[in-house]
């Protein structure tokens, strides 16, 4: 297995600050396009329905009315199955990913080249399929389309910081959690000259977003959480939901929050504290306040009944996990997160259902 990512130095380094997230939202902006492309592979479309076919879809996972644990996945071993037989026809892993949430799956502005510690998983999992970390087609999808791309048979898997919970176990299939995570606030940073007439700071996830105007992604659990609890905070845009909606407080991607707290145009973003480290450790006006306030796992998503992928990357998780400080998981770890989320020594334990 390859080693994870390349080597960030000094050069990554110079993204850090307004100007960095402004070049690397530029980028986002111009190679999505590319991202988002079909490539062909001998003048086939590799989302044709000969090659990615809608696959089997019956139900497997527990469905959100009966789910009381939605982390348990399939066990490894299954046999190969028709998910499989396709990635390796297609010669090809087709990867729902992110290329906007630095540290997890980002385009480097200079290389051109998508890393992250997502990415790192992605290229573990086409490894084992396809004997090779590069034989994948990465596709970038914003927050609210990576349920849409599984069902729409776009692509094989999705490796874009997913939380698993039972509502979302009604569409897609699940890996065993590869991270664990919690909602946490993101805000600029105390300013000691700052007119006290303009309110209090934000401390967190509390009475103090009163009156805020708070930014989440659409489709994200940040936003299900204001739902249940916004402190009195404007989070909802006008027209949410509608062809109308401005998208200035729910946004297709995190990165546009981020954004918008720069420009002034909401004063808080609530998102994952994995993906807000990110977002601080580009931007030293910022930081994230309060404590996490919920736990979160993320997991690779699939299609529905997907088994023999899901039991397949739950293998590859296996393998991926193993050798303590040495294992891939940590090496990524170190490499990519443990600066802006430091002391995790290992990650989380898989669980498995009986059936």
């Amino acid at each position: 297995m390859t080693g994870p990512g390349t080597a960030r130095g000094g050069r990554l380094h110079r993204l850090r600050g307004w100007g960095g997230v402004t070049a690397m939202a530029a980028a986002c902006a111009v190679t999505a396009s590319l991202t988002l492309l079909p490539l062909s592979h001998g003048g086939e479309d590799p989302f044709d329905a000969k090659v990615a076919g809608p696959g089997t879809t019956h139900a497997v996972q527990a469905r959100a009315d009966d789910c009381t644990d939605p982390e348990a996945s399939l066990a490894p071993g299954r046999p190969e199955g028709d998910a499989i037989q396709r990635i390796r026809e297609r010669g090809k892993l087709i990867a729902g990913v992110d290329q906007n949430s630095f540290q997890w799956g980002f385009r480097n502005p200079e290389s051109g080249n998508l890393e992250g510690f997502d990415i790192d998983l992605v290229r573990a999992i086409a490894e084992d399929i396809l004997g090779s970390p590069d034989k994948v087609i990465f596709r970038a999808i914003p927050t609210n389309q990576r349920i849409a791309a599984l069902e729409n048979d776009k692509v094989d898997v999705v490796v874009r910081t997913m939380t698993i919970n039972c509502a979302r176990l009604d569409q897609v299939s699940f890996s065993t959690a590869y991270f664990q995570a919690g909602q946490q606030v993101l805000a600029p940073k105390a300013d000691p000259k700052a007119d006290p007439k303009k309110g209090a700071e934000i401390t967190g996830f509390n009475s103090s977003l009163a009156g805020k105007r708070v930014c989440t992604a659409e489709g994200s659990t940040a936003y299900e959480a204001l739902q249940k609890e916004s402190f009195g905070s404007v989070f909802k845009d006008k027209h949410d939901g509608t062809e109308a909606d401005e998208d200035m407080l729910t946004v297709p991607n995190q990165l546009d929050c981020l954004v918008r707290l720069q420009m002034g145009e909401v004063d808080a973003v609530v998102t994952d504290n994995a993906l807000a480290a990110g977002q601080a450790a580009q931007d030293p006006a910022v930081e994230l306040k309060g404590d996490p306030f919920t736990t979160e796992y993320y997991g690779v998503a699939t299609k529905k009944g997907a088994d023999d992928l899901v039991s397949r990357v739950n293998k590859v998780l296996v393998g991926y996990r193993a050798g303590g400080a040495n294992s891939p998981w940590m090496i990524s770890y170190r490499h990519w997160l443990a600066d802006g989320l430091p002391g995790i020594e290992e990650p989380p334990a898989p669980k498995y259902r009986n059936d």
